[in-house]
């Protein structure tokens, strides 16, 4: 070995053994000074892990590994969650998000000695109402904080306004995990004064913050900004056009804010923007041919706006969108066909517009199409059901209510997509398509109104048992028996086959359907008795309406725990009162009219009250004896008008689910009502109302006293009955009350004075009894037509004819400002000519359903089906939302 080789080699040997002894060195050396350690080690003392407190499903307990003591575990540098400079060591980032923490949060906490931090998360955790701490300037430094989802609430403090260094700022989706309800509020400082010296930010997400101003015009000047997020804030007002033209945005989601308004600009260059998110706002306008310029968008939501004009072609050049909702709009035109250019798209959103011509069969080239909804429309001509032929990937087609004409061809069967939701209502149909044989994972089938007759098939309930949840077929011609076989469906949730010719008796299965939520077979021809329910079912509404059932009401719906809406009204029932039902918790609703029940209803028994009870219809029956007192007495759900604040109302039932997202929602009901003598059909539900009805009976007596305690009240018929003595003086109580029907009694006296008190009333009637003296003159009683005092030939005064011969029988007065203001505003919006009185209920019926479809679009899904309110509740990534 030469000299200067042998040279090289030692020097080299002698560098990597001072690497060696530096690395030793700097190994036995803690990064983490003691001071921060300790604060590490206290903040994390002042929280308990609680599963519960994070909805991550990959959240875990980052805290639980942190060491005081033991060689390298004892460096906080190495802790998870923790950050250090790699010069000074000092901690300059926590990331304790979906750390399942559980606790207050002041500014005396440790974490606040950390004064270091340039990147704090705490997202995902559970903060229990705490306020942000305005200790929180002491981290001077931070250029990145994010407290989404933490459950933190009351005023965001001016404090976080004087970090100054923030590029990124996420205060977003601190909701109440009971309520839904925002928690965080920026009005003082207001939103305006928040950002004021925030202008390098380019991440500003402060969704679900209850703001309720105006956008500042401000935030045009924000160049650096390229995410915002300001979902669901109260914003009012006009959206600062500014802002779509920063050139770094990328994502804009100022979605429901109904309040806002705005139109979208010309775009006079190339814009960034990758996501844009108007759903729910009031921004109106044509959409400009200039939206080709936003190359980059991939997601485009302007769904529930009032945007109108046609849909502009030059939308087909947006080749990277893989979203486009324009639904619940006033578009109009054809739909253009340029969309087949999309070819990345894998939703596409047009329902409810008014949208005409055909559906072009040019989209039968958007391969990557998973969802395509266009009901709702003016849409016409054939639809070629074989269009779909090619869309391998298409889980979801609404059709729906437009004036199309779908034709299946023979021989497709087994080459259609496997659909999840298929919906066809109204599309013309003449048979089951056969296709559906050949169905294996469909969650969801709406096959309404069509002209489907003949029998059920069989083989319809012999595919997807396990997935089966949702089944349409009301509004055609089937004929025949309900189909025993319909029970092999194990998942099925909702169940509507009324306004057929179906006959025969209900299958006794029906009773064992552990699964069924909503069954409704109204207007049928069904016969035989009532199945018998087993325990543990989980039925909620049911409407066998307008059949031919006929028994008793078995003693075994006791086992339906849940139910809250039972309509039996025009079938055969021959039976008392079916006191039993008063034991259901949740019964809201229960309509028993055009039956033949009969005997004397009595007095309520010990846990048999019917403590929800708030709509109740047994008229056109034969009960007799004293109207029931004691029940009336007893329905405590009537005495207050406050029945959104039903905890079962706003409650989420508890089942298994199959999927990843929990949907619930509040389902309409159709229910006649008699007002003015006349039968009333009402599919609009009212879930506020409290109805009693119960005319057309045999009940005699007097009118109880009781009976002005039911103060939440909106509806009382008592009319076609044997009642005697006067009309009580405590129906004044009943101020919220906007019907009255007494007519075709035998009642006598004088109409009391303190019927004056119901400023709602909008409807009268106690004609045709034996009534004596003057008409009230005050308020509105003066006004009704004189058909509502008529058969009583002892009253005087207007509107009859008759004069009394006192100073009673005066003009009346004209009606105050105020009081014409209270009738423009009722409850019901009753007219003079016409009376509108809807009434029903809304229930909470949990289905569960593991497609995006359900998930991202409740508010569709709940139009489609006749099903209001839904709320979605997603255990999801959290801060992913956005």
């Amino acid at each position: 070995m030469t000299p200067f080789i042998f040279s090289r080699f030692l020097f080299l040997l002698i560098f990597v053994n001072l690497v060696l002894a530096v690395l030793r060195f700097s190994l036995s050396q803690s990064l983490c000074s003691d001071g921060e350690k300790s604060s590490l080690l206290q903040f994390k003392e002042a929280f308990v892990i609680d599963k519960s407190a994070s909805g991550d499903p990959l959240a875990y307990p980052k805290v639980t590994l942190w060491n005081q003591v033991g060689g390298r575990s004892s460096d906080c540098c190495f802790w998870e969650g923790v950050e250090c400079d790699v010069d000074t060591g000092h901690v300059i980032g926590l990331d304790l998000s979906s750390s399942f923490l559980y606790g207050s949060l002041d500014s005396n906490s440790s974490l606040f000695n950390l004064v270091h931090l340039r990147r704090l998360s705490l997202a995902d955790n559970h903060f229990n109402y705490s306020q942000i701490p305005t200790a929180i300037k002491r981290l001077s430094m931070l250029t990145s904080l994010s407290l989404n989802a933490s459950v933190f609430s009351g005023q965001i403090p001016s404090e976080v306004s004087e970090l100054s260094n923030l590029s990124s700022l996420d205060l977003s989706e601190n909701i109440d995990p009971l309520t839904r309800k925002r928690l965080l509020v920026l009005k003082k400082p207001d939103f305006k004064s928040l950002i004021a010296n925030l202008t390098s930010l380019e991440q500003l997400h402060l969704s679900y913050v209850d703001i309720s101003s105006t956008v500042p015009d401000s935030l045009a000047n924000f160049s650096s900004l390229t995410s915002l997020l300001l979902k669901d804030c109260g914003l009012r007002g006009e959206f600062p056009v500014g802002i779509f033209e920063l050139h770094n945005l990328q994502i804009l989601s100022v979605g429901f804010n109904e309040n806002l308004t705005g139109n979208l600009p010309e775009f006079k260059q190339s814009s960034s923007l990758k996501a844009l998110k108007l759903a729910g706002t009031s921004f109106s306008g044509d959409l400009p041919t200039s939206i080709e310029k936003l190359a980059s968008l991939y997601y485009l939501d302007a769904t529930s706006c009032n945007f109108s004009g046609m849909i502009p072609t030059s939308i087909g050049k947006l080749n990277q969108l893989t979203y486009l909702d324009l639904s619940e709009n006033n578009f109009m035109g054809h739909i253009p066909s340029s969309l087949a250019n999309l070819t990345q798209l894998v939703q596409l959103w047009l329902y409810s517009n008014q949208l005409s011509g055909p559906i072009p069969f040019s989209l039968s080239k958007l391969q990557n199409l998973e969802l395509l909804t266009v009901e709702n429309n003016n849409l016409s001509g054939n639809v070629n059901f074989d269009m779909f032929l090619g869309l391998k990937n298409l889980r979801t087609l609404s059709l729906s209510d437009n004036n199309l004409s779908v034709i299946i061809k023979p021989g497709i069967n087994d080459t259609l997509p496997q659909f999840k939701l298929l919906l066809l209502s109204n599309c013309n149909l003449r048979k089951f398509p056969e296709f559906l044989r050949h169905q294996e994972r469909i969650d969801s089938l709406d096959l309404l109104g069509n002209n489907i007759g003949g029998r059920i098939p069989e083989w319809m309930f012999n595919k997807s048992r396990e997935t089966f949840f949702l089944l349409y077929l009301s509004e055609n011609d089937l004929i025949g028996e309900v189909p025993p076989a319909i029970c092999n469906l194990r998942s099925l949730a909702l169940l509507k086959m009324s306004y057929n010719k179906l006959s025969g008796s209900l299958p006794q299965c029906f009773g064992n359907f552990k699964s069924l939520l909503v069954l409704t077979l109204r207007n049928n021809s069904i016969s035989g008795n009532i199945p018998i329910f087993t325990e543990g079912n989980q039925l909620r509404l049911a409407d066998l309406g307008y059949n031919q059932l006929q028994g008793q009401v078995p003693h075994s719906l006791t086992n339906c725990r849940m139910l809250g809406y039972l309509n039996l009204e025009n079938n055969r029932l021959d039976d008392v009162f079916p006191y039993w039902l008063g034991s259901l918790p949740e019964l809201e609703v229960l309509v028993l009219r055009s039956n033949e029940f009969h005997g004397v209803i009595g007095e309520p028994k010990p846990h048999y009250e019917f403590p929800k009870l708030r709509i109740i219809d047994i008229s056109f029956n034969n009960f007799t004896g004293k109207l029931p007192s004691s029940y009336i007495q007893s329905w405590k759900a009537m005495k207050s008008n406050m029945f959104w604040n039903s905890s079962y109302m706003m409650s989420i039932p508890k089942a298994e689910s199959k999927g990843s997202n929990t949907i619930s929602s509040f389902v309409n009901f159709r229910v006649t009502i008699k007002i003015k003598g006349v039968d009333r059909f009402y599919e609009k539900i009212q879930d506020i109302i409290a109805v009693i009805s119960m005319s057309d009976n045999k009940f005699d007596g007097e009118i109880p006293q009781e009976i002005g305690n039911v103060k939440g009240i909106y509806s009382l018929d008592l009319s076609n009955n044997n009642l005697t003595g006067g009309i009580p003086s405590s129906l004044g109580n009943l101020t919220g009350l906007e019907s009255l029907d007494l007519s075709r009694n035998e009642l006598s006296g004088e109409i009391p004075q303190e019927l004056t008190k119901l400023t709602f009333l909008q409807y009268l009637n106690v004609s045709h009894n034996h009534l004596t003296g003057p008409i009230p003159q005050a308020n509105q009683l003066s006004r009704f037509e004189s058909s509502s005092y008529e058969g009583n030939s002892g009253l005087c005064g207007i509107p009859l004819p008759n004069k009394c011969g006192n100073s009673e029988a005066l003009d009346p007065p004209l009606p105050s400002h105020e009081e014409e203001e209270e009738e423009s505003s009722s409850f019901f919006q009753f007219g003079w000519k016409v009376v509108v009185i809807g009434y029903g209920c809304g229930f909470v019926v949990g289905l569960f359903a593991g497609e995006f479809a359900i998930a991202r679009k409740p508010n569709w899904f709940s139009m489609t089906f006749g099903i209001r309110n839904w709320q979605v509740i997603r255990k999801r990534r959290i801060g992913r939302r956005n």
